[in-house]
Protein backbone atom coordinates (compact mmCIF):
# COMPACT_ATOMS: atom_id res chain seq x y z
CA UNK A 1 0.00 0.00 0.00
CA UNK A 2 1.95 2.50 -1.43
CA UNK A 3 1.16 6.00 -3.72
CA UNK A 4 3.60 5.65 -6.69
CA UNK A 5 5.21 8.80 -8.15
CA UNK A 6 2.73 8.65 -10.92
CA UNK A 7 -0.27 8.82 -9.23
CA UNK A 8 1.05 11.07 -6.57
CA UNK A 9 1.77 13.47 -9.24
CA UNK A 10 -1.66 13.51 -10.73
CA UNK A 11 -3.13 13.76 -7.62
CA UNK A 12 -0.96 17.00 -7.17
CA UNK A 13 -1.70 18.30 -10.46
CA UNK A 14 -5.50 18.24 -9.36
CA UNK A 15 -5.25 19.62 -5.99
CA UNK A 16 -2.77 23.09 -8.09
CA UNK A 17 -5.74 23.13 -10.12
CA UNK A 18 -7.54 24.32 -7.17
CA UNK A 19 -5.38 27.22 -6.06
CA UNK A 20 -5.23 26.26 -2.50
CA UNK A 21 -3.71 29.31 -0.71
CA UNK A 22 -0.35 28.80 0.55
CA UNK A 23 -1.25 28.91 4.13
CA UNK A 24 -3.47 26.05 4.21
CA UNK A 25 -1.01 23.39 3.20
CA UNK A 26 -2.27 21.15 5.84
CA UNK A 27 -5.36 21.03 3.58
CA UNK A 28 -3.64 20.24 0.63
CA UNK A 29 -1.72 17.47 2.26
CA UNK A 30 -5.41 16.32 3.40
CA UNK A 31 -7.30 16.27 0.84
CA UNK A 32 -3.96 14.64 -1.53
CA UNK A 33 -4.12 11.55 1.01
CA UNK A 34 -8.40 11.71 0.53
CA UNK A 35 -7.87 11.27 -3.38
CA UNK A 36 -5.52 8.81 -3.08
CA UNK A 37 -7.48 6.64 -0.57
CA UNK A 38 -10.16 7.13 -2.56
CA UNK A 39 -9.14 5.71 -6.17
CA UNK A 40 -7.05 3.06 -4.48
CA UNK A 41 -9.75 1.85 -2.35
CA UNK A 42 -13.02 2.45 -4.86
CA UNK A 43 -11.31 3.06 -8.03
CA UNK A 44 -13.04 6.47 -9.71
CA UNK A 45 -16.60 6.27 -9.55
CA UNK A 46 -18.18 9.67 -8.91
CA UNK A 47 -19.17 10.86 -5.66
CA UNK A 48 -20.28 13.50 -2.67
CA UNK A 49 -18.07 13.91 0.51
CA UNK A 50 -18.67 15.66 3.15
CA UNK A 51 -15.73 16.11 6.31
CA UNK A 52 -16.63 17.84 9.03
CA UNK A 53 -14.36 17.41 12.88
CA UNK A 54 -14.39 19.54 15.72
CA UNK A 55 -10.30 18.79 16.41
CA UNK A 56 -7.87 21.03 16.05
CA UNK A 57 -5.70 21.02 13.26
CA UNK A 58 -1.87 20.82 13.59
CA UNK A 59 -2.26 20.65 17.80
CA UNK A 60 -0.37 17.19 18.17
CA UNK A 61 -3.69 15.52 18.90
CA UNK A 62 -3.25 13.26 15.52
CA UNK A 63 -6.02 14.69 14.06
CA UNK A 64 -4.51 13.64 10.63
CA UNK A 65 -4.14 10.42 11.27
CA UNK A 66 -7.43 10.15 12.75
CA UNK A 67 -8.96 11.55 9.29
CA UNK A 68 -7.14 8.73 7.77
CA UNK A 69 -8.67 6.40 9.68
CA UNK A 70 -12.24 7.79 8.81
CA UNK A 71 -11.53 7.85 5.44
CA UNK A 72 -10.04 4.47 5.07
CA UNK A 73 -13.43 3.15 7.22
CA UNK A 74 -15.89 4.78 5.45
CA UNK A 75 -14.33 3.81 2.11
CA UNK A 76 -13.61 0.02 2.78
CA UNK A 77 -17.24 -0.16 4.25
CA UNK A 78 -18.37 1.06 1.03
CA UNK A 79 -16.36 -1.09 -1.16
CA UNK A 80 -16.55 -4.85 -1.48
CA UNK A 81 -13.31 -5.31 0.76
CA UNK A 82 -15.11 -5.46 4.02
CA UNK A 83 -18.94 -6.85 4.28
CA UNK A 84 -20.82 -4.99 6.55
CA UNK A 85 -25.23 -5.03 6.83
CA UNK A 86 -25.72 -0.70 5.64
CA UNK A 87 -29.43 -1.80 7.00
CA UNK A 88 -28.50 -2.13 10.47
CA UNK A 89 -28.67 0.75 12.90
CA UNK A 90 -26.48 2.74 15.48
CA UNK A 91 -22.70 2.23 14.94
CA UNK A 92 -21.46 -1.11 13.63
CA UNK A 93 -17.59 -2.35 14.59
CA UNK A 94 -15.14 -4.12 12.42
CA UNK A 95 -13.90 -7.59 12.90
CA UNK A 96 -9.94 -8.19 14.08
CA UNK A 97 -8.80 -8.55 10.16
CA UNK A 98 -10.55 -5.74 8.96
CA UNK A 99 -8.96 -3.46 11.45
CA UNK A 100 -5.82 -4.60 10.42
CA UNK A 101 -6.48 -3.98 6.72
CA UNK A 102 -7.55 -0.29 8.08
CA UNK A 103 -4.90 0.53 9.59
CA UNK A 104 -2.66 -0.09 6.87
CA UNK A 105 -4.72 2.10 4.71
CA UNK A 106 -4.76 4.72 7.14
CA UNK A 107 -0.93 4.19 7.94
CA UNK A 108 -0.45 4.89 3.82
CA UNK A 109 -2.27 7.76 4.38
CA UNK A 110 -0.98 9.28 6.80
CA UNK A 111 2.36 9.06 4.59
CA UNK A 112 1.46 11.02 2.10
CA UNK A 113 0.56 13.83 4.65
CA UNK A 114 3.92 13.49 7.20
CA UNK A 115 6.00 11.72 4.96
CA UNK A 116 7.20 8.89 7.90
CA UNK A 117 5.49 9.12 10.81
CA UNK A 118 5.31 6.69 13.55
CA UNK A 119 2.39 4.32 12.76
CA UNK A 120 1.27 5.12 16.41
CA UNK A 121 -1.71 7.70 15.79
CA UNK A 122 -3.41 5.90 13.13
CA UNK A 123 -3.44 2.91 15.41
CA UNK A 124 -4.68 4.55 18.23
CA UNK A 125 -7.38 5.82 16.52
CA UNK A 126 -8.05 2.08 14.43
CA UNK A 127 -8.22 0.53 17.30
CA UNK A 128 -8.72 2.41 20.52
CA UNK A 129 -7.49 2.31 24.07
CA UNK A 130 -3.68 2.86 24.52
CA UNK A 131 -0.83 2.36 22.69
CA UNK A 132 2.74 1.42 23.87
CA UNK A 133 5.84 2.67 21.87
CA UNK A 134 9.40 1.72 21.71
CA UNK A 135 11.82 1.40 19.82
CA UNK A 136 9.21 1.29 16.71
CA UNK A 137 7.22 -1.74 18.31
CA UNK A 138 3.74 -0.75 19.03
CA UNK A 139 1.52 -2.54 21.99
CA UNK A 140 -1.79 -1.71 23.17
CA UNK A 141 -2.89 -1.66 26.42
CA UNK A 142 -5.93 -1.63 27.88
CA UNK A 143 -7.01 0.86 30.85
CA UNK A 144 -8.40 -0.72 33.79
CA UNK A 145 -9.80 2.15 35.16
CA UNK A 146 -11.91 5.16 33.47
CA UNK A 147 -9.76 8.49 32.54
CA UNK A 148 -10.62 11.64 31.88
CA UNK A 149 -8.41 14.47 30.86
CA UNK A 150 -8.74 17.92 30.23
CA UNK A 151 -7.16 18.78 26.69
CA UNK A 152 -5.98 22.32 26.31
CA UNK A 153 -5.08 23.87 23.24
CA UNK A 154 -2.73 26.93 23.51
CA UNK A 155 -2.79 27.17 19.85
CA UNK A 156 0.52 28.30 19.76
CA UNK A 157 2.10 26.55 16.66
CA UNK A 158 5.67 24.48 17.32
CA UNK A 159 8.12 23.92 14.83
CA UNK A 160 8.66 19.86 15.21
CA UNK A 161 11.71 19.86 13.12
CA UNK A 162 13.16 22.42 15.24
CA UNK A 163 12.73 21.35 18.56
CA UNK A 164 13.75 17.87 17.86
CA UNK A 165 17.17 19.50 16.42
CA UNK A 166 17.20 21.56 19.61
CA UNK A 167 17.13 18.34 21.98
CA UNK A 168 19.08 16.91 20.11
CA UNK A 169 21.90 19.74 20.44
CA UNK A 170 21.29 19.89 24.23
CA UNK A 171 21.89 15.58 24.13
CA UNK A 172 25.03 16.61 22.69
CA UNK A 173 26.32 19.31 24.71
CA UNK A 174 25.38 16.93 27.79
CA UNK A 175 24.87 13.49 26.95
CA UNK A 176 25.39 12.08 29.98
CA UNK A 177 23.01 14.02 32.17
CA UNK A 178 20.36 13.73 29.37
CA UNK A 179 20.91 9.94 28.88
CA UNK A 180 19.66 9.65 32.83
CA UNK A 181 16.51 12.49 32.17
CA UNK A 182 15.85 9.64 28.71
CA UNK A 183 15.91 6.46 30.92
CA UNK A 184 13.79 8.26 33.27
CA UNK A 185 11.39 8.90 30.80
CA UNK A 186 11.71 5.22 30.01
CA UNK A 187 10.83 4.41 33.58
CA UNK A 188 7.83 6.91 34.19
CA UNK A 189 6.44 5.48 30.80
CA UNK A 190 6.88 1.47 31.86
CA UNK A 191 5.60 2.33 35.44
CA UNK A 192 2.36 4.86 34.08
CA UNK A 193 1.56 1.42 31.88
CA UNK A 194 1.52 -0.85 34.41
CA UNK A 195 -0.50 1.62 36.61
CA UNK A 196 -2.90 1.83 33.63
CA UNK A 197 -3.57 -1.83 33.39
CA UNK A 198 -3.82 -2.96 37.26
CA UNK A 199 -7.12 -3.78 38.02
CA UNK A 200 -9.12 -1.40 40.36
CA UNK A 201 -11.52 -2.96 42.20
CA UNK A 202 -12.85 -0.18 44.15
CA UNK A 203 -13.24 3.77 44.27
CA UNK A 204 -10.62 3.82 46.67
CA UNK A 205 -8.36 1.19 44.39
CA UNK A 206 -9.09 4.11 41.66
CA UNK A 207 -8.61 7.54 43.62
CA UNK A 208 -5.51 5.99 44.83
CA UNK A 209 -3.98 5.08 40.66
CA UNK A 210 -4.96 8.48 40.01
CA UNK A 211 -2.74 9.86 42.61
CA UNK A 212 0.11 7.73 41.51
CA UNK A 213 -0.58 9.06 37.65
CA UNK A 214 -0.85 12.45 38.83
CA UNK A 215 3.15 12.41 40.50
CA UNK A 216 3.93 10.28 37.01
CA UNK A 217 2.55 13.29 34.71
CA UNK A 218 4.59 15.82 36.91
CA UNK A 219 7.74 13.82 36.97
CA UNK A 220 7.41 13.54 33.30
CA UNK A 221 6.67 17.11 32.86
CA UNK A 222 9.45 18.09 34.86
CA UNK A 223 11.76 16.15 32.49
CA UNK A 224 10.40 17.59 29.38
CA UNK A 225 11.51 20.58 30.90
CA UNK A 226 14.63 19.78 31.18
CA UNK A 227 14.96 18.51 27.60
CA UNK A 228 14.08 22.41 26.43
CA UNK A 229 10.38 21.55 25.25
CA UNK A 230 8.15 23.29 26.98
CA UNK A 231 6.72 27.20 26.17
CA UNK A 232 5.87 30.09 28.06
CA UNK A 233 1.74 29.04 26.99
CA UNK A 234 2.65 25.29 28.12
CA UNK A 235 3.27 26.63 31.96
CA UNK A 236 0.50 29.69 31.77
CA UNK A 237 -1.70 26.50 31.81
CA UNK A 238 0.37 24.32 34.33
CA UNK A 239 0.04 27.27 36.78
CA UNK A 240 -3.31 27.70 36.10
CA UNK A 241 -4.10 24.43 36.78
CA UNK A 242 -2.23 23.88 39.89
CA UNK A 243 -3.90 26.64 41.08
CA UNK A 244 -7.10 24.27 41.53
CA UNK A 245 -4.71 21.45 42.72
CA UNK A 246 -5.13 19.79 39.04
CA UNK A 247 -1.40 18.37 37.17
CA UNK A 248 -1.14 18.62 33.94
CA UNK A 249 1.89 17.93 31.57
CA UNK A 250 2.31 18.95 27.54
CA UNK A 251 1.44 16.36 24.57
CA UNK A 252 3.01 15.86 21.26
CA UNK A 253 6.23 18.01 20.11
CA UNK A 254 5.82 20.64 23.02
CA UNK A 255 6.97 24.14 22.28
CA UNK A 256 3.27 24.88 22.16
CA UNK A 257 0.66 23.06 20.66
CA UNK A 258 -1.59 21.18 23.52
CA UNK A 259 -1.51 20.11 27.49
CA UNK A 260 -3.38 17.07 28.96
CA UNK A 261 -4.68 18.15 32.64
CA UNK A 262 -5.75 14.92 34.44
CA UNK A 263 -9.32 15.02 35.70
CA UNK A 264 -9.93 13.02 38.78
CA UNK A 265 -13.26 10.74 39.75
CA UNK A 266 -14.32 12.78 42.45
CA UNK A 267 -13.48 15.84 41.01
CA UNK A 268 -16.62 18.42 41.04
CA UNK A 269 -18.05 19.47 37.76
CA UNK A 270 -18.13 23.39 39.54
CA UNK A 271 -14.08 23.07 39.83
CA UNK A 272 -13.84 22.07 36.15
CA UNK A 273 -16.00 25.00 34.81
CA UNK A 274 -13.82 27.27 36.54
CA UNK A 275 -10.47 26.01 35.34
CA UNK A 276 -11.98 26.15 31.79
CA UNK A 277 -13.27 29.79 31.88
CA UNK A 278 -9.98 30.78 33.26
CA UNK A 279 -8.18 29.21 30.40
CA UNK A 280 -10.26 29.85 28.18
CA UNK A 281 -9.86 33.71 29.66
CA UNK A 282 -5.83 33.32 28.42
CA UNK A 283 -7.38 32.38 24.73
CA UNK A 284 -7.09 28.69 24.64
CA UNK A 285 -9.57 26.03 23.61
CA UNK A 286 -10.03 23.50 26.04
CA UNK A 287 -11.87 20.03 25.42
CA UNK A 288 -12.50 17.04 27.44
CA UNK A 289 -12.19 13.92 26.34
CA UNK A 290 -12.33 10.41 27.91
CA UNK A 291 -9.05 7.49 27.38
CA UNK A 292 -9.18 4.83 25.83
CA UNK A 293 -12.35 4.98 23.87
CA UNK A 294 -13.05 2.76 21.32
CA UNK A 295 -11.99 2.61 18.08
CA UNK A 296 -13.00 2.65 14.51
CA UNK A 297 -16.70 2.41 14.40
CA UNK A 298 -19.10 3.21 11.37
CA UNK A 299 -22.85 3.96 11.16
CA UNK A 300 -24.80 3.64 7.71
CA UNK A 301 -28.07 6.22 7.79
CA UNK A 302 -31.20 5.68 6.73
CA UNK A 303 -30.40 7.71 3.17
CA UNK A 304 -27.29 5.55 2.37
Amino acid sequence: MSCSSETFNLILAMIEEQNIPEAKTSLASGVSAFLWLYTSILGFKPATVVVTSDLPLGAGLGSSAALCVAFSAALLACSDTVNMDKKQEGWLVFGESELELLNKWAFAGEKIIHGKPSGIDNTVSTYGNMIKFRSGNLTRIKSSMPLKMLITNTKVGRNTKALVAGVSERTLRHSEAMSFVFDAVDLISKELANVIQTPAPDDQSIIAKEEKLEELMEMNQGLLQCMGVSHASIETVLRTTLKYKLVSKLTGAGGGGCVLTLLPTLLSGTIVDKVIAELESCGFQCLIAGIGGNGAEICFSASS
